[in-house]
């Protein structure tokens, strides 16, 4: 297990890489560019300052979050070729520089969503994200991301960046002709010429899942069970062509049984990276996230951490999704300290798991 942490970069992350360096376990970072609109091509000097920074700081860059899909390539639109031209560009470029694992996803329009970004638990006054469908009520997706956006503190935050929901409007009305089944065929289309590219490249692509995992303002959703992943990763048969399996965004379902899904994938050797985060369930379609530890929750992190152990033992992971604790704001979802204490609870479960190993 290579345990990472996701770091937005100076300009953009209030934590520092050398607080992140001082977190026990963490060899190195997710990383991200968070001020490239989906589309667009990352270049070299902006990829070596950003990997400079985090070698200089005594940590290693492998894994790099949010290359983000161009509406118009999910969309299957003739837009799409100069698109997925770029993001070939891209993946060379990130190539050149060390990376061998790049996460994205298919979601139309929303990466992620939740109704309250600050959601008080009762029982220890922190907060965290929180999902209600019921909040929603008659809400329309404008007025879903005005919320968002005004509860950010300020930061930009994964898949809810500006230029991606200028034209969410047009984008919604586009998206009311196209089937789950379609969504997949123009997948395939962006997979049969990107996935030749890691593999002459040495870069592995990891798909995460739709959050929550299921349909929202009816969209097509086709990434929130282990069928939906078993589809794509056989719309192109290649090792180059995985999961991203985070834990909370599947685990939003509690039909979806993760250590299974984890054991499934990581059988197959198609799990690029983990996401682990815990799941409090609420109700129908009704959560808030959790600490990691397994009482504070419904996902039983030890045998979703055995799950890794015992079958991609030398995967990408890093904790997701952390509360507001001891006063601490920032970045809904991205604070330090829980996620810190993440880090090292999932440490923890894999040393004694590794032992108890090593005694049997």
């Amino acid at each position: 297990m290579k345990m990472t942490f996701r770091w937005f970069g100076e300009k953009s992350d209030r934590i520092s890489l050398c607080q992140i360096k001082q977190i026990p376990g963490v060899s190195g970072i997710m990383g991200v560019l968070d001020n490239k609109a989906a589309g667009e091509i990352w270049t070299e000097e902006e990829i070596a300052d950003y990997i400079g920074q985090v070698h200089n700081a005594g940590l290693a860059c492998e894994v790099i979050e949010s290359v983000n899909v161009h509406e118009d390539i999910k969309m299957g639109l003739p837009s799409r070729e100069e698109y997925i031209e770029n993001y070939c560009i891209t993946i060379r470029n990130l190539a050149q520089f060390g990376i061998k694992v790049i996460v994205y996803n298919f979601m139309p329009v929303f990466d992620w969503l939740r109704t309250d970004l600050a959601h008080v638990i009762s029982e220890d006054g922190s907060n965290s994200l929180y999902f209600n469908e019921k909040d929603l009520g008659e809400m329309t997706p404008m007025e879903i991301v005005k919320k968002t956006a005004e509860n950010s503190n300020g930061f930009s935050l994964p898949g809810w960046e500006p230029e991606r929901l200028a034209e969410l409007e047009k984008t919604l009305c586009q998206y009311k002709e196209i089937t789950p089944d379609r969504l997949r065929e123009n997948y395939k289309y962006f997979l049969e010429r990107v996935i030749p590219v890691c593999e002459d490249c040495g870069v592995v692509m990891a798909c995460h899942p739709d959050d929550p995992a299921w349909q929202i303002f009816g969209l097509p959703r086709i990434a929130c069970t282990m069928e939906d992943f078993d589809k794509i990763i056989n719309l192109y048969n290649s090792p180059n062509n995985t999961v991203c399996l985070c834990t909370g965004s599947l685990g939003s379902n509690p039909e979806n049984d993760i250590p299974a899904i984890i054991r499934y994938f990581g059988e197959k050797k198609r799990i690029g990276c983990l996401h682990i985060r815990n799941i409090k369930y609420l109700g129908y379609h009704h959560f808030r996230e959790a600490s990691h530890l397994s009482s504070e929750g419904d996902l039983d992190m030890y045998e979703i951490v055995k799950a890794v152990y015992e079958t991609c033992p030398n995967t990408y992971i890093r904790p997701d999704h952390g509360r507001m604790i001891w006063g601490e704001t920032g970045r809904p979802g991205y604070g330090l300290y829980d996620r810190a204490l993440g880090a090292a609870y999932l440490n923890g479960l894999w040393e004694a798991i590794e032992k108890r190993a090593e005694r049997t």
